[in-house]
């Protein structure tokens, strides 16, 4: 009787503690080779917290509150070097950003936040295939001609795509309708497209009309695909040449 009433009073103190085991929930992100993925904790970083990510069940990138214990890669075991110069870390948050993703960064991240009265977190089984997204498509039109280009993936609701000429922003389609723009509607346009650039709304195509010889260069599709657990920020070049006319 009295070990189990000992039993129960462990029980109750860990109860009255707050303390309790990982719960964790598996979430798949599946990307392409050469994009970029924020894995999201859900929570803003405080100084009791202490947030930890592992890969393979290596630790990769730690951060706590007071942002005395902060690591990434190498910095957190030594010889680890899978990832050099790709993790980042939101000090706000504690969410991982994985940058120029590759095949061999497939598997199993674990996210671990540990409190003083509780330790949570999550699994993000993450896939990597396909050929790299940030290969470049090459066309070739006539001055005069019309250029479409389309997006590699079709567009969501709460995707967000930016259109991009020699790393100049010249149009973009937002979740916000007060931030889609093109050309000079957007900070960066300098009229180059005046009157001349129409996007689809629903599929994020653009469309450049009565082409010249300076419309020549290299264009640029970021899309940032949003999601309640993770985003992933998708990259597709086009080199144009626009010839005749003299």
């Amino acid at each position: 009787m009295n070990l189990l009433f000992n039993s129960l009073s462990v029980i109750l103190i860990f109860l009255n503690n707050g303390v309790f085991g990982v719960g964790s929930d598996e979430v798949s992100v599946s990307v392409m080779e050469g994009d970029s993925v924020t894995l999201y904790t859900g929570v803003k970083t405080n100084q009791q917290e202490d947030i930890k990510w592992y890969f393979k069940d290596i630790r990769i990138a730690q951060i706590n509150g007071d942002l005395n214990k902060t690591c990434t890669d190498v910095q957190c075991n030594e010889g680890t070097e899978r990832f050099r110069g790709r993790l980042k870390l939101d000090h706000q948050t504690g969410s991982l950003t994985i940058r120029n993703i590759n095949t061999i960064d497939s598997g199993l991240y674990e996210l671990k936040i540990i409190s003083s009265s509780s330790i949570s977190g999550n699994i993000f089984n993450v896939s990597v295939h396909g050929v790299s997204a940030a290969e470049i498509d090459e066309l070739k039109k006539n001055k005069g001609e019309s250029i479409t280009f389309d997006p590699p993936v079709e567009r969501k609701p709460s995707d967000v795509m930016m259109w991009y000429f020699n790393d100049i922003l010249i149009a973009e389609i937002s979740v916000d309708p007060n931030k889609t723009c093109t050309d000079v509607q957007c900070e960066d346009g300098d009229g180059r497209f005046r009157d001349r650039l129409k996007l689809d709304h629903q599929t994020g195509s653009l469309i450049i009309t009565h082409t010249r010889n300076t419309d020549s260069g290299e264009y640029k599709l970021q899309i940032i695909i949003n999601n309640s657990s993770f985003s992933i920020t998708r990259v597709k070049r086009f080199s144009v040449s626009v010839i005749g006319g003299g």
